[in-house]
């Protein structure tokens, strides 16, 4: 006998889609983009979890749980081509932050859409081009290798308007890797500007990387709490704990 498919609600359709097009999200970054309740937020993430539309990580136990897409839950709000997002100790930091900017600037800016990092990728692997990604050279197939943004704010009008890209950058990379990201960034004209959030130690080695490119005028670099990052007090690892990225 087979078993009908239950009818999900709007709202928790719009909860599983969120989840799954950011990757993983928080109680507290669903909670500023509903603008409801911690609480509020936090039952109906657990409530698609019971179901299977989502799974429940908690690699760091500071730090809030992450919520991310099951296989049962892209096919329930009709996703394809994203997959499951992996959730471990050294990319939670990451993902946590990145969901409470991703709300935040959902909150600010009504006139575009958020695009996720997962699904900047399908956009540009379905449509053959680059979309909102910065070249950093050739690869060993002739196509270009490319860095793609945590986050891109596109214009939903069709004027033409180019997108922004975000980068959320916890951690201090290696010198000649982030000049190299800096210079591709530079030089990329498919996008309007790139927006950098970053705590205090990266500022500064995000800043002297930009000045190296002469990217001023195309990179913009701004506290991480400028945000007030979807309502919470972010507990950034200390300075002595953050990695340097290779």
């Amino acid at each position: 006998m087979v078993q009908a498919r239950r009818v999900q609600s709007p709202l928790r359709l719009s909860v599983v889609g969120w989840t799954a097009r950011m990757g993983a999200v928080t109680a507290e970054s669903l909670a500023h983009r509903q603008g409801t309740s911690i609480a509020s937020a936090r039952s109906q993430l657990v409530a698609a979890a019971r179901e299977g539309l989502l799974s429940r990580e908690r690699p760091l136990t500071r730090q809030p749980a992450l919520y991310v897409i099951t296989r049962t839950g892209l096919g329930a709000c009709g996703l394809r081509g994203l997959g499951p997002c992996r959730v471990s100790s050294s990319n939670a930091m990451h993902m946590i932050v990145c969901a409470g900017v991703a709300a935040v600037l959902e909150q600010s800016y009504p006139d575009h859409r958020l695009l996720g990092e997962r699904e900047l990728r399908l956009h540009e692997s379905e449509g053959g081009g680059v979309l909102a990604s910065a070249r950093l050279g050739g690869g060993l197939g002739g196509g270009p290798v490319l860095h793609r943004p945590d986050l891109v704010l596109c214009p939903r009008s069709s004027d033409r308007a180019l997108p922004v890209a975000v980068e959320v950058e916890l951690t201090i990379k290696a010198a000649r890797r982030l000049t190299a990201i800096c210079r591709a960034w530079a030089r990329a004209r498919q996008v309007a500007g790139v927006l950098y959030l970053a705590p205090p130690t990266v500022e500064r080695a995000l800043e002297r990387a930009i000045r190296r490119v002469q990217g001023a005028e195309r990179i913009v670099v701004a506290p991480l709490d400028a945000l007030r990052v979807a309502g919470q007090t972010i507990e950034m690892p200390s300075e002595r704990a953050i990695p340097v990225d290779p």
